[in-house]
């Protein structure tokens, strides 16, 4: 097996580290001159794609005799999802007030948006870009072009997990007879978060196309701590906090609903 470059690949994560850094920046300064700071999950997605390229760039010229296609067919697969999810979000935020955790952080610490907002984020995003980065390296034999196929697959079905379970809920939450209803059809029948579960399997596929040498292990610190936060931090466990209290049948769903993996829903539960 060809030797991983390891020292190339310590280069591009100091590369990578900088570059988020400035982001977290400019997110600060932009999210200030806006006076709201709901524009950070915007760059979320976007941070990610700047990541990509940022890698990609380095790695031709840090390590050229790797595969070119390989390292710009994760930065398709990364912008085709940061930018989707960007977009999505920027067009859900438009006309709304501030968001409701940002006016509560900001509440209780005011002054501290760019250490616990920007700072943070770009941090774990950083973090959870480690399969995006070790992908870009290294060469490819016949066992690194069985992983590319098989993360492109599993990437896949999260894409289009994410992009169909967001627009159902959209055109849901677009109609006003639907006001304090919840959403049960459709992907949300068989799960809580069709779009968080849609998010794990994006990062778990391109956590297995990392797979190519054995250093792509350290790639899945990365995809373990996107699903982490997904399942039991900002993600599923954050939204779910309050929501019963505000969507009466929200403990019904709940209850015959699983909360993350797409499963059959179990029978409502019948009094007497």
């Amino acid at each position: 097996m060809t030797p991983f470059p390891w020292a190339a690949w310590g280069a591009n994560l100091a590369i990578t580290a900088v570059a988020v850094l400035m982001l977290a920046v400019a997110g600060y300064a932009i999210g200030v001159r806006r006076g709201r700071h709901d524009g950070a999950d915007v760059l979320w997605g976007l941070g990610f794609v700047l990541v990509a390229l940022v890698t990609a760039v380095s790695a031709t010229v840090l390590d050229p005799a790797g595969p070119a296609w390989r390292r710009w067919l994760v930065v398709l697969l990364v912008a085709l999802w940061g930018g989707r999810l960007a977009w999505h979000i920027a067009r859900r935020n438009r006309g709304r007030g501030e968001d409701r955790r940002y006016v509560e952080l900001l509440a209780r610490s005011p002054g501290t948006a760019f250490r616990k907002v920007y700072l943070t984020q770009c941090a774990v995003m950083w973090l959870v870009s480690l399969p995006v980065q070790v992908a870009a390296y290294g060469a490819v034999g016949g066992w690194g072009l069985v992983v590319t196929v098989a993360g492109v697959l599993v990437w896949a079905v999260g894409f289009g997990f994410e992009t169909v379970g967001d627009a159902q809920l959209a055109r849901f939450t677009a109609d006003p007879a639907n006001r304090g209803a919840v959403l049960d059809t459709g992907l949300w029948r068989f799960t809580r978060h069709p779009n968080y579960f849609g998010d794990a399997c994006v990062w778990w596929g391109l956590g297995i196309l990392a797979l190519h040498h054995p250093a792509g292990l350290v790639g899945l610190v990365g995809v373990a701590a996107i699903t982490v936060n997904l399942v039991r931090g900002t993600g599923a466990a954050l939204l779910e906090r309050d929501i019963a209290g505000r969507r009466p049948g929200y403990a019904d769903y709940v209850r015959r609903t699983s909360g993350f993996l797409p499963l059959p829903p179990r029978a409502p539960h019948r009094a007497g």
